[in-house]
């Protein structure tokens, strides 16, 4: 697979890349740098913040719904100007907001976890129509967080298990039941981190540690991978204009100083065209 690099920008902790199918760009997340980042005439633009912000979803042309340590808030593109939405475990010094995608009836779902990584710190929320819902709680690392073409299933992980878990969902998005155990990765030792379908409902996992996207098919069976000159793989996203561009987040916080200057990519974004077909991402329901 022909792996470009999207931007050389070295993120601490890269995350939460978007398509914006209407300004046509990729935007994602530095979360320990407190940045938007996107590549804009050739150059990177980064919109800074006072605090974590990790993953986004797109309100309109010009404005992004940012997952960030305390809130939900609209940033507008054009004059950077950023407006509260909500509070997200405000109150709580604790955590900081983590994985985050539009599911198809336009439902924010985004999660939380212990800025310090303490078990069972983090939650599963999701915002639409201004109302913000605790899906699930008790997890430590929930990532993942996608949805199948067929609008049945939601997915996510809580990376320290190596679990991917599958949850069934109801006419207007809600979960109904409990998760399961959907792919389990806890005999290979791979971690999993953020993930996204395909047009035909194969999940994409990013593997934090072990520089590849694992491709599973509907049933949960790994197919194939993909390789990255990174370490740290955080998040795939597909975009461009035809959707067939799969691009990733990788990291190198907590690297050696040995480590991040040997090997260049890591906590670069990458780009690798005609990897496969991807879905457009809905837009948020404020």
């Amino acid at each position: 697979m022909n792996i470009q690099i999207q931007d050389y920008t070295r993120c601490i902790l890269g995350e939460g890349p978007l398509w914006h199918p209407e300004r046509g760009q990729l935007y994602w997340c530095d979360i320990l740098s407190r940045r938007v980042l996107t590549v804009q005439d050739g150059c990177t633009r980064g919109y800074e913040f006072d605090r974590f912000v990790s993953c986004l979803a797109w309100v309109d042309r010009n404005r992004l719904l940012v997952g960030t340590q305390t809130d939900l808030t609209l940033l507008d593109l054009e004059i950077s100007a950023q407006e509260h939405v909500i509070p997200l475990e405000d109150e709580n010094e604790v955590t900081r907001s983590n994985d985050g995608r539009v599911d198809p009836w336009g439902g924010f779902w985004v999660s939380t976890m212990g800025i310090e990584k303490p078990d069972g710190a983090g939650a599963i929320y999701r915002y639409r129509k201004g109302n913000l819902t605790k899906l699930i709680d008790g997890l430590t690392i929930p990532n993942a967080i996608c949805f199948s073409p067929d609008r049945a299933w939601a997915y996510f992980a809580d990376t320290p298990t190596g679990l991917v878990y599958r949850w069934r969902l109801g006419e207007d998005g809600t979960p109904e039941g409990d998760p399961a155990p959907f792919i389990d990765e806890t005999a290979n030792g791979h971690s999993p981190d953020g993930a996204v379908t395909d047009a035909d409902g194969n999940l994409w996992v990013s593997h934090w540690g072990s520089s590849r996207i694992a491709i599973y098919d509907t049933e949960g069976r790994l197919t194939s991978q993909v390789a990255l000159p990174a370490k740290q793989i955080t998040c795939p996203a597909f975009g461009g204009p035809d959707l067939t561009t799969l691009y990733v987040t990788s990291a190198m916080v907590g690297l050696s100083e040995e480590e991040v200057s040997e090997i260049p990519g890591h906590g670069r974004t990458f780009r690798s065209p005609g990897a496969g077909r991807g879905l457009p991402e809905p837009r948020v329901i404020l």
